[in-house]
């Protein structure tokens, strides 16, 4: 740039902008911050890592509000009447039949035999009853009829016996005579061979009169031809009498336990499926089923005392351990906690409840809750020597 245009150019004539001297980074800053990053490097990992980590596998969910002891086994349960839960289904053979009418209402107390509901084929049914009955009346009229029948002939065969052996008794006289006639020359010896064909066919006749007469006696009469046929054709109709009897018996659904009918399925003008009619359980005595991890059941026994957890009602339920099942299988009763193994290998422990404990489950058949079979020595089952006799080790 030369002077001249130097010249040219506006000055600022402002006064002049301070200008700021920083100082230079020195080497003691540098690894100040180096440092930091590495710290926010180890943060931002160990979360990640946090994150990233898989949840332990467990088999069930224990309320934290109720701590147990280390040696307490625990499982999860299923809450079930003395006898698990009996499902009503409509009766064998009752084919297309479909419910009539309802006989209880749910919550209903029943006892063993008693009508729960009736199908729509009852009428069809005690129609077959009645024409078996009278079918059955009439082979017994026709029975009667023949016995009547062979007893007319039995004294048909008494009198013609009788005549048989007067008719011989008078030809032997009569052949007497002649042959005292012939020894004297009055009777001719053709007559006397007449007189003696005579007898001699009498004397068949009340042999074949005799004959005739013992098939008749009261031994023989049973064997009678008529009168077997007559009697098989009467046990035949009482065989199908009895057949319809049953048959309209199914068609009235009855309780097979005494207990409390739980919940009502099927509805008047429906076929029965094959979930049954109605459900229904003996409530008077609950019991549980508890699921305990295979590696955990040795050290169940029966007699243990047990106490089960659960939201639904305020206090623990207690009971003890009743028997222990003899198959391991696959665990039916899943926890709600997402992290819990599904497919976990599984023994079946049956617990009785006690009676207060069962009068409060009566209202919660099917509930699951938690179980804690307390395994320490001395827990209850030393209370039942039997019991524990029979305990698997």
């Amino acid at each position: 740039m030369t002077e001249d245009s130097a010249a040219t150019l506006p000055m600022q004539t402002g006064p002049a902008t301070e200008r700021l001297d920083l100082p230079a980074p020195g080497p003691g800053r540098g690894r100040w911050l180096a440092l930091a990053g590495l710290i926010v490097l180890a943060a931002a990992a160990a979360f990640l890592a946090t994150r990233r980590a898989p949840a332990p596998e467990t088999a069930v969910a224990v309320a934290p509000e109720a701590p147990f002891a280390a040696q307490d086994v625990v499982g999860l349960a299923r809450l079930m009447p003395r006898g698990d839960v009996a499902v009503v289904a409509a009766p064998y053979g009752s084919g297309d039949a479909r419910v009539a009418e309802l006989l209880v209402a749910e919550g209903a107390q029943v006892r063993k035999g008693q009508p729960l509901a009736r199908l729509d084929n009852q009428a069809a049914l005690e129609s077959a009853v009645l024409a078996a009955q009278a079918e059955l009346a009439v082979r017994e009229a026709a029975l009667v009829q023949v016995k009547a029948t062979v007893a007319s002939s039995r004294d048909e065969a008494r009198a013609a016996l009788d005549q048989a052996r007067s008719a011989a008794t008078e030809a032997a006289t009569s052949l007497t005579r002649t042959e005292a006639l012939h020894r004297r020359g009055v009777a001719t010896t053709a007559t006397l061979e007449a007189v003696r064909a005579s007898a001699e066919a009498t004397r068949l006749a009340v042999i074949r009169a005799e004959a005739t007469l013992a098939r008749f006696t009261p031994a023989a009469l049973a064997a009678q031809p008529d009168v077997t046929v007559a009697e098989r054709n009467l046990a035949a109709a009482a065989a199908n009498l009895a057949r319809a009897e049953l048959d309209l018996a199914r068609a009235l659904v009855v309780a097979p336990i005494s207990g409390t009918v739980l919940e009502v399925i099927a509805r008047p003008g429906g076929k029965p499926g094959t979930e049954g009619i109605l459900t229904m359980g003996d409530l008077g005595r609950m019991r549980a089923e508890a699921e305990i991890w295979q590696d955990r059941i040795g050290l169940v026994q029966p007699g243990q005392r047990v106490t089960l957890l659960s939201r639904a009602f305020a206090a623990p339920l207690s009971g003890r351990v009743d028997s222990i099942g003899l198959t391991v299988g696959r665990q039916g009763l899943i926890s709600d906690d997402s992290a819990a193994n599904t497919d976990a290998r599984v023994v079946k422990v049956r617990i009785t409840l006690d009676p207060e404990a069962s009068r409060r489950a009566a209202r919660f058949t099917g509930l699951e809750v938690i179980a804690h079979i307390d395994t320490a020595p001395g827990s209850g089952a030393a209370a039942t020597p039997k019991a524990a006799a029979g305990a698997a080790p």
